[in-house]
C-alpha cells in the first residue's frame, strides 16, 4: 500500500493560531482517490528542524506532500530546506520570474525584488505550476520519497493539488479503486443516540460507520471498498430510514446549497428577518447565492406572541411581492420562536433549548439550521415540525 503523508510548515500552524484548513482538506480529498493520510506531521519555521522532519519522513513515505513555506519572506524556508536536506543548491527559473512580473502586471503592481526568492528551488526539482499564485511549487525525490512542496494559501494549494499533482501520481503509481463513502447530515440527534440505533448493523468487511459531530449538526459516514457496494447499499438503506425524521440532507452539498437550488429551480423568491439569529440565516442564504429579496436583521429585544411573529412573516411576504417569508424571533425566557410563510401555508413554533452549557454562537447556529429545517421540510411535504432530541416543542401555529 503506497504510504502518503503530509507535512503541514509554519509557526503559526504549530502553535495553534490558525485552523489548518488544508490539512482536512487534503485528507479527505486523497480519501476520495484512494489515497488515504498515513501521518500527519507539523513543524514550525526553522530551518534545521525542517531539514531533519523532511529527512526523518523520507525514510517512511512514499509519497509527502508539503504545505507552506514558499512564499517571498525570510521565514519561508520550504524551498532552501529541501535543497539542504537533498544536499544541493537552489537555482532560480527565470520563466517564474517572467511569470510572477506578468501576474503583478495585470494588477497593476509591480513585482518587489524580495518576491525573485520565489522562483529559487533545488536544481533537481521539478516545477509544479501555480496558475492562481505567485508561489512557484516543485517536485524533489530524498531517499525515495516523492516530494511535493506547495503554498499554504488554501486557493492556491486546491488547485495545485487538483491539477497537478493528483495527475501526477496516477501516471507514477498505480492507485487503488476510490472507496465508496456515503453521507448523510442529521438535525436534532445526538451521537450517542445514534450510535445505539446503528452500531448494531453487520456490516460487510473493510466497511466502517463513523459519526462526525458539529453542534448542531451529525453526519453519519459509511466507508467501504468498492467491492461491497451492494451490500453497504442495503445497510444504508436501513441507516436512512432510522434517520428519516432528522435528516436534513444527504451527500455533501450542503442545506443552503440545497434550499438555494430549490428555490431557484420553482421561482421562489424570499425575504428574511432576524433576531436573536443576528444575520446568520441570511448569511447561510447569501452565500449559497439564494434568491432573496430582503433580508433585515433586528434587535433581539421584541418579544412577539406566535400570532404576532406569523402576522409578521405574511405581511413581508406581501409588502416584498415575495413567495416565503422567514422569521427568527427573539430569545426570551430560554424559548426561541419561528416563522414561516409559504404560497400554501403559514407556520410558526416555539422551542424550548434543554438543559446544557450551549454558547450563544451554537445557540444561533441551531436557530438558522432550525428555520432551514423548517422550509426544507416544507419543500419535501413533511411535516413542517420536527421532533427533536434536543429541543422541546413548547407552542406551535399552522394557518
Amino acid at each position: 500500500m503506497l504510504m502518503v503523508e503530509m507535512l503541514s510548515t509554519g509557526d503559526e500552524v504549530l502553535h495553534g493560531q490558525i485552523v489548518d484548513t488544508n490539512a482536512a482538506w487534503l485528507a479527505d480529498c486523497f480519501f476520495q482517490h484512494g489515497l488515504p493520510l498515513s501521518t500527519r506531521t507539523t513543524v514550525g519555521d526553522n530551518l534545521d528542524s525542517l531539514v531533519d522532519v523532511l529527512l526523518e519522513r523520507s525514510l517512511y513515505a512514499d509519497v509527502l506532500i508539503v504545505n507552506g513555506g514558499l512564499g517571498p519572506t525570510s521565514d519561508d524556508l520550504s524551498a532552501l530546506a529541501a535543497a539542504t536536506a537533498a544536499g544541493e543548491s537552489l537555482i532560480e527559473h527565470p520563466e517564474w520570474i517572467t511569470y510572477m512580473e506578468s501576474y503583478f502586471a495585470a494588477r497593476g503592481r509591480v513585482m518587489s525584488d524580495t518576491n525573485r526568492k520565489q522562483a529559487m528551488i533545488p536544481e533537481s526539482a521539478e516545477l509544479v505550476d501555480n496558475p492562481v499564485g505567485t508561489a512557484c511549487g516543485f517536485a524533489l525525490t530524498i531517499n525515495d520519497c516523492l516530494m511535493f512542496f506547495t503554498p499554504g494559501v488554501p486557493s492556491e494549494f486546491k488547485v495545485m493539488v487538483n491539477d497537478q499533482i493528483l495527475p501526477r501520481l496516477r501516471q507514477r503509481y498505480p492507485l487503488p479503486p476510490s472507496p465508496l463513502c456515503l453521507r448523510l447530515t442529521s438535525f436534532g440527534r445526538t451521537e450517542s443516540s445514534l450510535a445505539q440505533q446503528f452500531d448494531v448493523l453487520t456490516l460487510p468487511e473493510g466497511c466502517v460507520m463513523g459519526y462526525r459531530s458539529s453542534t448542531p449538526i451529525i453526519e453519519l459516514k459509511l466507508t467501504g471498498p468498492e467491492s461491497q457496494r451492494q451490500e453497504m447499499l442495503r445497510n444504508w438503506q436501513i441507516v436512512k430510514q432510522g434517520v428519516e425524521e432528522n435528516m436534513l440532507y444527504e451527500g455533501t452539498e450542503g442545506l443552503p446549497a440545497i434550499i438555494s437550488r430549490q428555490l431557484t429551480e420553482r421561482g421562489l423568491k424570499v425575504v428574511l428577518s432576524e433576531q436573536f439569529s443576528a444575520g446568520l440565516l441570511s448569511w447561510n442564504l447569501f452565500s449559497a447565492q439564494a434568491p432573496i429579496l430582503q433580508s433585515e436583521v433586528q434587535p433581539s429585544t421584541d418579544t412577539m406572541s406566535l400570532e404576532q411573529l406569523l402576522e409578521k412573516a405574511k405581511r413581508m411576504a406581501t409588502q416584498q411581492q415575495a413567495d416565503i417569508s422567514m422569521v427568527i424571533g427573539s430569545h426570551h425566557d430560554e424559548c426561541l420562536s419561528l416563522a414561516l410563510a409559504t404560497p400554501n401555508g403559514s407556520y410558526a413554533q416555539r422551542v424550548r433549548y434543554m438543559p446544557g452549557n450551549h454558547s450563544i454562537k451554537v445557540q444561533q447556529d441551531v436557530s438558522a439550521t432550525l428555520a432551514l429545517d423548517m422550509l426544507s421540510r416544507w419543500f419535501n411535504q413533511r411535516n413542517v415540525f420536527g421532533h427533536y432530541e434536543w429541543l422541546e416543542q413548547a407552542e406551535t401555529l399552522a394557518h
